[in-house]
């Protein structure tokens, strides 16, 4: 399935990279919410955390190193960061292919909306 995330993987769409390894892409969010908002996106597509399967728990794993790594290098570890998976329409998820959002660089509130 193509979204504009296959689309930045292809580097069809430019996209400001802050992270990349053999599972995980990680760029910056053109709509930030926060200081630091980075998305993590696996090389893998599947849509969302509801559609995982058993054969997807190392990338699962992956997509959650890759927000830790994230974090450390953008300086996190300290203060904290949040990670948000949205699922589905009523959870959020405006593209169509999972992802994770790395918020941090300020006191974030709860709840979240």
């Amino acid at each position: 399935m193509e979204t504009i995330f296959t689309r930045i993987l292809a580097r069809e769409i430019p996209a400001e990279i802050v992270y990349e390894d053999d599972w995980v892409l990680a760029f910056k969010d053109i709509a930030p919410q926060a200081p630091v908002h980075v998305i993590v996106i696996p090389k893998n597509y599947v849509t969302n955390v509801l559609t995982l399967t058993e054969s997807d728990v190392e990338l699962a794993g992956r997509v959650l190193l890759g927000c830790q790594r994230v974090g450390q290098a953008l300086g996190l570890e300290k203060s904290g960061m949040r990670v948000v998976l949205n699922c589905g329409e009523d959870g959020g998820q405006s593209v169509g292919h999972l992802h994770a959002h790395v918020l941090g660089g300020r006191k974030l509130t709860w709840p979240p909306g």
